[in-house]
């Protein structure tokens, strides 16, 4: 699926050759009777000229750089221009015994081109413009010219859908790829972490309980690393997918650890790569008050949950609590830890940050943000 819309290129490319057959031996039978056979000729040789170019560019567009949504834009301005010879070619009295004019079917290849470059909205308004060169080409709009329109919407919608759910398929698939290879490299990666690192961390954990004094705080270290390197194995790090997205869940439940609890939803909670950095770093500056102003062993909760149009992360721990007027008095005397960084943050990430503290009863940060969150651009 690295190439999900090739099949319709080359459909496309097999539908104007076709139809370019069908004009000229519709075209051959009724010159006689041109007002302009020379002119007609040289239309047609223009069209099959301009099929070659086609054919070479859809056919051709798979580099880094793909111009083919141009190249079909330019197509649909010349199939209007062949159109509008009309006047110029086909008689009046051919028109009126429904006679087609120049270009006829094969203008419509225009209207599926633009279908598969830009999806639904390029299809109609293709079949829009080349209905409007149609209708003033011949300067009416009987029963066949409404069936022609009918018919190019038509087309238009189908193949514009059609491109757009192969996009959208494309996309599924490249993601289940990635997470498989994810997921088996991590299983590779704990067997043989596990036969290791992870053996050694828990057993210095053991032994650092065991001998109590300095060891002691060794040995909750390697705990905690422990802990941090399982899930890290298990759950992944929200890497950054090709969109350009990361998952807010996984990212947050690398901070686990012996005296950091995360809780976060089974599925992913994908936000812009950005946003997810800097609700990371919120995150973990608030886990750092907590050890500095708590305790280095003090636990620490993290709750993430998706409300409908916001993502809501909460950080809770059960100390002393901040007095009141703390964090004004600590902005007043110059150290904007929380004011700057962490209020900062969410600010520019248009959410908002809210604190629940008091004397004995711990603290509680809350930190909302939409669920399309992204850095604030600065105005001017």
């Amino acid at each position: 699926m690295e190439r999900p819309l090739e099949p319709l290129w080359r459909g496309v490319v097999v539908y104007r050759v076709l139809t370019l057959v069908t004009v000229i031996g519709v075209s051959a039978f009724h010159m006689a009777d041109y007002a302009s056979p020379v002119g007609a000729g040289l239309v047609l040789a223009g069209m099959t000229a301009w099929t070659a170019v086609l054919a070479r560019g859809y056919l051709g567009g798979t580099g880094p750089a793909d111009r083919r949504g141009p190249l079909a834009l330019a197509d649909l301005a010349v199939c209007a221009g062949i159109m509008l010879t009309t006047p110029l070619i086909v008689t009046d009295a051919q028109l009126d015994a429904s006679a087609p004019g120049m270009g006829s079917i094969w203008t419509s290849g225009a209207v599926l081109a633009c279908a598969v470059a830009y999806r639904v909205p390029g299809g109609v308004a293709a079949a829009a413009a080349i209905s409007a060169a149609l209708v003033v080409a011949k300067s009416r709009a009987t029963l066949t010219e409404l069936t022609d329109i009918q018919l190019l919407v038509l087309a238009g919608l189908t193949v514009g859908f059609a491109s757009l759910v192969l996009r959208r398929a494309a996309e599924r698939v490249r993601r289940a790829v990635a997470e498989e290879a994810a997921a088996a490299e991590r299983e590779r990666l704990a067997r043989a972490v596990h036969d290791g690192v992870l053996q050694v961390l828990a057993h210095v954990g053991r032994r650092g309980a065991e001998l109590g004094g300095p060891a002691a705080e060794l040995g909750t270290l390697a705990g905690e690393q422990e802990v941090a390197l399982r899930t890290l194995l298990t759950g992944g790090d929200g890497r950054t997918d090709a969109d350009g997205r990361r998952d807010l869940a996984a990212t947050l439940r690398a901070l686990s650890s012996g005296r950091v609890t995360v809780s976060a939803p089974a599925h992913p909670v994908e936000l812009p790569a950005a946003t997810v950095e800097e609700l990371d770093a919120v995150v973990r500056a608030a886990l750092a008050n907590v050890e500095r102003h708590v305790g280095a062993d003090a636990p620490a909760w993290v709750l993430v949950e998706e409300l409908g149009d916001a993502v809501e992360i909460s950080v809770r721990d059960d100390g002393p609590g901040i007095p009141a007027g703390r964090l004004a008095e600590a902005e007043q005397q110059g150290r904007l830890g929380v004011a700057r960084s962490m209020r900062g943050r969410v600010h520019d990430l248009g959410g908002t940050l809210e604190l629940d503290s008091g004397p004995g009863r711990g603290t509680e940060w809350t930190i909302r943000v939409p669920a399309g969150a992204g850095r604030r651009r600065e105005n001017g």
